[in-house]
């Protein structure tokens, strides 16, 4: 399994200039290794100028980032990226995603051009997310060693048991976006009963039980610094064998993002 933080600063829908870039450094500073962002977020100039205020050594930190749909031809990829590295101010990313399995998505066209990135020296390893189980083996039948991880929505309402055992089988980590299901962890009983429990926050129960399971990282949104120090300070908790067992007999299941392009 890939060496990827287990827990990550996600910049989705942070798109005014100065508090994503404020969010970026905050994270940085207080100690976070992972920062996402993706091209269809307008932002990667934000978090670069987040990533420059911060002083922290580029080595110090994981940065990952996505290639937008309409960007997946063969010709497309590369130069797409460089502009990314140019918003970016940096010269590689250590992980560069295929945003969604749609648009100008052509497998093996798609995947090689996303392997030229890291033969050019532009991306350490690449990714995919959104991809099913049958995408995944896919992906790695073609691009093998190469991908790194698969980015999808996973949280206690959408728990994912048959991706994350595909991603296992491949040795590939799964990396869960909206994993306090765009705050609905707050109202979810089974969380209240473990906060209450802890004395901690739903969030932090929610990305706990996340980070507790073999293969999976969390990126959160967060973009208040009482936040951001709330998500980080849940790398602390440890849930018991009762608490995860509680989470995991929710029976509910709530996809938040679920646009019409989806695979599924």
């Amino acid at each position: 399994m890939s060496s990827i933080p287990k827990l990550g600063l996600g910049t989705w829908q942070n798109t005014e200039s100065d508090e994503c870039a404020k969010s970026v450094q905050t994270a940085l500073e207080i100690g976070y290794k992972h920062i996402d962002t993706a091209q269809v977020y307008e932002n990667e100039e934000h978090v670069g100028k987040g990533i420059k205020e911060a002083d922290i050594d580029r080595d110090d930190f994981f940065l990952a980032s996505k290639v937008w749909i309409d960007q997946l031809s063969e010709e497309n990829v590369v130069p797409s990226m460089e502009e990314s590295l140019e918003k970016l101010g940096v010269d590689k990313v250590d992980l560069m995603y295929i945003h969604w399995p749609s648009g100008d998505y052509q497998p093996e066209e798609t995947l090689e051009a996303m392997q030229e990135l890291v033969e050019k020296g532009m991306a350490k390893n690449i990714g995919v997310s959104n991809f099913t189980p049958e995408q995944v083996d896919e992906a790695m039948g073609i691009a093998g060693e190469d991908i790194i991880a698969n980015q999808v929505e996973m949280h206690p309402l959408l728990q994912q048991e048959e991706l994350l055992e595909k991603c296992r089988e491949h040795d590939i980590t799964l990396v869960a976006y909206s994993p306090l299901a765009r705050g609905k962890v707050f109202d979810i009983p089974e969380l209240n009963e473990i906060a209450d429990k802890h004395g901690v926050s739903e969030a932090q129960v929610s990305l706990a039980w996340l980070m507790q399971k073999d293969g999976v990282v969390a990126i959160p949104k967060a973009s208040s610094e009482e936040h951001i120090r709330d998500n980080h300070e849940a790398q602390d908790l440890e849930l018991d064998e009762e608490d995860v067992e509680k989470i995991e007999s929710i029976d509910r299941e709530e996809r938040e993002v679920d646009p019409g392009f989806a695979p599924w």
